[in-house]
């Protein structure tokens, strides 16, 4: 009889493949670089103004607390002093909200009005066409003007000084939450089946439709009915790469919390989960993983699951490959029900854990966003997909742009005028550069194409904007000596202080 020698007893050879093979299946394709590990931390509704504007100069007023720039930091395509006031060309001056500000109104961020704001490239309509709340004068829609610095989105500011970030990544396309959400992993928002004029035209989704059949809301429901529409999901399984979607309040519908600022809100959004809107990848029950070890591979639960499942895995040395983080909506960051302070909690907490785990040393964290809630940012971004829908493209008499070939409009799908507005984003990682502003253009289709190749997956095709987004390499650097440092047990670190956004210790 064949034998097996495990965990030092011997087994007879058949014992062992049949315990194997009830198994779910291992990842069976390396990645194709020393990155194993891509944590993508997906927020919501800020524009790069709004919180980077005067990067990397804050006030620095008393009683917030304190940033000051390292020595040698470069700067960003910010708002210069010809910006600031009084020569902004919109009705409202840009202005700092201070640190007892951070609860605000949420902005208009429909896909026409945005736009409608941007005037041709002119970027003076901002609180005429999509601000709400009032400025500092008490203008009616002037609070999207409004900018934080380093006193309030401290945890940003540091991270940004002790790792990378881009000043030039820009939404997708132009709109709300769920076409970010769709473009970050499949860089398509068409195919989709028409519900209502507000959430879909031809077939594109332009607003905020609920996934069909989620136990959780559906109102306004939409489905993926184009066959070829396929999601970074559907390539990571034919790969054989562990991934999931983890998102905070998924396991129980009903789960809620307040905000700093008093304001209740269930945790789950459906609108806010791309991979339930695909039959291929979608958990509409909000199933339960069979087990901690089938976390990240196919079973009940098909890849999407709990924030708190994804800290088993961790936990349990069981960390998939890809992971993409939900914040619960009182920490997304979302104005109007979230703010940057209740934000920061969820990302220096999520990021210090991190950095505790074996899994860092070969780890790279994306801070994106889904959209820019409309704030303002005086920075338009390049026209890479043109669109010829007067009822709701709104940059010139043809809509945005005039040309509907395949290379101007990908796959000839309407409704997908982009790239739309400016976002942050952020490369924490032993692999990132130090201190470092990348000004290559990139979009949300940007993370999905990093994920592509670093796995060597293949592309969406059927006309995904991941066939033209810009690179994020140039945000890393996968030398071990020139870049990554050692600090006895992985790679570098930097351990914040949740509340403050200050430097802490471990």
């Amino acid at each position: 009889m064949s034998l097996m020698k495990r965990a030092g007893r011997w087994f007879p050879l058949a014992v062992l493949c049949t315990a194997l093979a009830a198994l779910p299946a291992m990842a069976d394709r390396e990645a194709r670089t020393p990155i194993r590990h891509v944590v993508v931390i997906f927020q919501e509704n800020v524009s790069f103004d709004h919180y980077f504007a005067t990067y990397p100069r804050a006030a620095n007023p008393s009683g917030e607390p304190a940033f000051h720039a390292s020595p040698g930091t470069p700067t960003v395509n910010g708002l210069n002093d010809s910006l600031l006031a009084p020569g902004n060309p919109n009705s409202v001056q840009p202005f700092r909200l201070d640190r007892t500000e951070f609860q605000t109104a949420d902005q208009d961020h429909g896909y026409t009005h945005e736009q409608q704001a941007y005037d041709s490239g002119l970027m003076d309509l901002f609180v005429e066409k999509v601000g709400r709340g009032l400025g500092p004068n008490g203008e009616v829609g002037g609070q999207v003007m409004g900018y934080y610095d380093g006193n309030t989105v401290t945890a940003l500011w540091n991270y940004a000084q002790a790792f990378a970030m881009s000043d030039s990544s820009f939404s997708t396309t132009f709109g709300p939450s769920s076409p970010g959400a769709l473009n970050l992993v499949s860089g398509q928002t068409h195919g989709f089946a028409q519900t209502s004029p507000a959430v879909t035209t031809a077939g594109t989704v332009i607003g905020d439709p609920q996934p069909t059949g989620d136990v959780c809301d559906s109102r306004d429901s939409t489905t993926s009915v184009d066959p070829q529409n396929r999601n970074v999901g559907d390539l990571l399984d034919q790969a054989g790469v562990t991934w999931g979607w983890f998102q905070g309040g998924f396991r129980d519908c009903n789960q809620s919390h307040a905000s700093k600022a008093g304001v209740v809100s269930k945790d789950y959004i459906p609108h806010h989960e791309p991979f339930q809107y695909y039959p291929s990848t979608r958990n509409l029950a909000h199933l339960p993983p069979g087990s901690v070890g089938a976390i990240g591979r196919t079973d009940q639960a098909n890849h999407q699951y709990d924030l708190v499942d994804f800290w088993a895995a961790v936990d349990a040395g069981n960390m998939p490959a890809v992971s993409f983080l939900k914040a619960p909506a009182y920490q997304d960051g979302h104005a109007g029900y979230s703010d940057p302070l209740d934000e920061q909690e969820f990302l220096v907490s999520t990021i210090n854990r991190l950095q505790r785990t074996r899994f860092w040393k070969d780890m790279v964290i994306f801070i994106a966003y889904d959209d820019s809630d409309g704030w303002y940012d005086h920075v338009m971004g390049p026209i890479v997909n043109q669109s010829q829908d007067p009822a709701h493209d709104a940059f010139g008499a043809a809509g945005c742009g005039a040309r509907s070939d395949a290379v101007h409009t990908l796959g000839g799908y309407q409704d997908r005028c982009g790239y739309g507005p400016r976002q942050p984003l952020l490369a924490i990682s032993p692999f990132a550069r130090r201190n470092f502003v990348d000004h290559t253009v990139s979009d949300q289709s940007s993370i999905l194409r990093f994920i592509e190749d670093n796995w060597d997956t293949g592309q969406i095709g059927n006309g995904s904007f991941d066939a033209r987004a810009g690179s994020l390499w140039g945000m890393l650097s996968l030398d071990d000596d020139h870049e990554r440092g050692r600090d006895g047990d992985g790679g570098r670190r930097l351990f914040l202080d949740p509340a403050t956004g200050l430097r802490a210790d471990r």
